[in-house]
């Protein structure tokens, strides 16, 4: 974690953001996957269907369960506790970027016939 927080610029931090257009193209592609790391009561209550849940509390001890061939996507409802866990992914040499806006702007784009955008995979 040392090393990531000094070679930290500018240029990295947004390069660390992907938006919910970009996720969307990534997702189709197969080339990424989203990682919730919201606590289990908050996805029991509205969850989503396309993404891996991992609690950040339990992203240490759950690591094994992270798919090594994909970008991995970190989400929560807004970006506070995904770039928490971007952070540690990539401090462990996971490819890992936060979605920009979170859950709520990535539903905002799905909402309606913008869902018909997403590849769901069976």
């Amino acid at each position: 974690m040392d090393e990531l927080i000094r070679n930290m610029t500018g240029k990295t931090t947004s390069e660390m953001k992907v938006s919910p257009d970009q996720f969307i193209d990534l997702y189709n592609k197969n080339e990424a996957i989203l990682l919730d790391i919201r606590y289990p009561f908050e996805t029991a209550c509205w969850g989503t269907k396309i993404a891996l849940e991992i609690p950040l509390t339990e992203l240490p001890d759950r690591l094994d369960e992270i798919p090594s061939d994909k970008l991995i996507v970190c989400t929560c409802p807004d970006n506070f506790r995904s770039n928490i866990a971007c952070m540690y992914l990539r401090s462990k040499g996971v490819s890992a970027k936060m979605l920009f806006g979170g859950l709520l702007e990535l539903a905002a784009r799905l909402k309606g016939g913008g869902a018909k955008d997403l590849h769901l995979k069976n």
